[in-house]
C-alpha cells in the first residue's frame, strides 16, 4: 500500500460502481435528474497520477463542470490522457509552460493535484495566467505559503478553492444539519481515528522535502478538519504526542503517528488519531448531552455509512469528487456559499492547527490557537 489514495481506493473501489450509478439520487435536488443549460467550468488537471485519474472518471458524471485539459510532466501522459478524455492538443500543457494557459480562453480552472512542495508555486503560476485555482489539500507546507497563496489569487482576482470533497457529502452535511438544529444537544466530545500502514518507503510522502511531514499532512487533515466541521467550532488550544517505531521508514520531519486533542470554546474537545503504521482507521464519533453521531467509514472514498442516537443515517451514496467539481463551479460562477466552506483561508485553518500540533509534539505542552 503506497498512500492514502491507495488505501481509500481498494477500500472504496468496489462501492465506486454503485456510486457512479447511484450518483442520481444526491442529496441535492434535481441535482442529474434535469438537463443543465447553464455555465460549465472548463478545468484543466494538473497532475496525472492516481487521484487525479479518479477526478477525471468521476467528473465523466458532472453536468455543469468538463475536463478538458491537462497538465504534466510525462509526455506519455498526456498522449493516454488525450485518447481517454477526447482532449484537444491546445489543451496539453507541462509543468515549464503552463503559464501560456493564460492565452487560452477554453480553460477557466486548473486543479493542481501534485506533491504538497508544488501547490505554492504552482497555484501563484494559475493566478497569474488569470485562472481559477482547485488546490488538493493540504493546501501548502506551512500557513506562510497558504496566506501568500490566497494574496496571489485576490490580487488577481480568481478564486482559490480547496479539494475538500468531504464539505459536499450527503452523510456530512445531514450531521451537521442536526448538530445546527441542536438534535445532539450541547456538543461535549469529538473523536477522529484516520490512519493506514503506508508502503512504498520511498514515496513522495514519505519524503519531508515533498510532503511537509507524514501522516498529519496527508491523513491527520481529515480529523483536522473534520473537527472543526462537525462541532462547529474553531479549536483554541492543541496537545499532542507522536510515536514513532520505525525510524528508518519514517525519517526526521517525517511523522509516523501523532495523538492529538483539541479543545474548542465551548468546552468541547476532540481527541484525534494520525497513523501511518495503523490500519483500518476511519471513524469520526461525536457525543451531545442528547445524542451522538458515528460515521465508519467517514472520509473514505464510499461509501460513507453512519448512524446517529435516531438510527441509520440513510442519505444518498454519491461520487463524491462528481458532487465536489459541479458545486465548485457554482462557487466560482455563482458565488455560492456552501454549507462548509472550501475556500482558501478554510485550508490556512488547517494549516495552522497542523503547525500548532507539530510544536506541542514537540515541546510536549498545550499550544494555545488563534485561527
Amino acid at each position: 500500500m503506497n498512500s492514502r489514495r491507495d488505501f481509500l481506493q481498494k477500500i472504496g473501489v468496489s462501492a465506486l460502481m454503485l456510486q457512479l450509478g447511484s450518483v442520481a439520487f444526491a442529496d441535492t435536488p434535481n441535482h442529474f435528474e434535469q438537463p443543465y443549460d447553464g455555465k460549465v467550468l472548463r478545468v484543466a488537471i494538473m497532475g496525472l497520477g492516481g487521484y487525479g485519474t479518479r477526478v477525471a472518471e468521476a467528473m465523466k458524471a458532472c453536468t455543469k463542470a468538463k475536463l478538458v485539459g491537462v497538465i504534466s510532466g510525462t509526455p506519455s501522459k498526456i498522449k493516454e490522457w488525450q485518447t481517454k478524455y477526447n482532449i484537444p492538443e491546445k489543451n496539453c500543457y507541462n509543468y515549464e509552460n503552463f503559464d501560456q494557459v493564460k492565452n487560452n480562453k477554453d480553460i477557466d480552472a486548473i486543479y493542481v493535484i501534485t506533491p504538497n512542495a508544488l501547490h505554492h508555486s504552482q497555484v501563484i503560476r494559475v493566478a497569474k495566467a488569470g485562472k481559477h485555482a482547485i488546490c488538493e489539500k493540504p493546501m501548502a507546507l506551512n500557513a506562510i505559503e497558504a496566506q501568500e497563496m490566497i494574496d496571489a489569487c485576490k490580487k488577481a482576482n480568481v478564486k482559490l478553492l480547496i479539494g475538500y470533497r468531504m464539505h459536499f457529502e450527503p452523510h456530512t452535511l445531514e450531521v451537521i444539519r442536526m448538530r445546527k438544529a441542536g438534535e445532539f444537544g450541547k456538543i461535549m466530545f469529538f473523536q477522529a481515528q484516520c490512519g493506514f500502514k503506508a508502503g512504498d518507503p520511498n514515496q513522495w510522502r514519505l519524503n519531508k522535502a515533498l510532503a511537509g511531514g507524514g501522516a498529519m499532512m496527508d491523513i491527520g487533515i481529515y480529523a483536522i478538519n473534520g473537527a472543526r466541521y462537525m462541532v462547529g467550532e474553531e479549536p483554541i488550544w492543541v496537545t499532542a504526542q507522536e510515536t514513532k517505531t520505525d525510524s528508518l521508514k519514517f525519517k526526521e520531519g517525517v511523522d509516523e503517528t501523532i495523538q492529538f486533542q483539541l479543545g474548542f470554546p465551548s468546552g468541547a474537545v476532540a481527541s484525534c488519531l494520525s497513523s501511518y503504521n495503523i490500519n483500518y482507521l476511519d471513524r469520526f464519533f461525536m457525543s451531545g448531552n442528547n445524542g451522538f453521531a458515528e460515521m465508519q467509514p467517514s472520509t473514505g472514498y464510499g461509501p460513507i455509512k453512519g448512524r446517529t442516537h435516531k438510527g441509520e443515517l440513510m442519505q444518498a451514496i454519491t461520487t463524491h469528487q462528481t458532487v465536489q467539481m459541479d458545486e465548485m463551479a457554482t462557487i466560482i460562477f455563482d458565488d455560492n456559499k456552501p454549507i462548509v466552506p472550501v475556500n482558501g483561508e478554510e485550508g490556512l485553518k488547517d494549516l495552522k492547527i497542523i503547525e500548532a500540533i507539530y510544536l506541542a509534539a514537540k515541546i510536549e505542552k498545550k499550544v494555545n490557537l488563534n485561527i
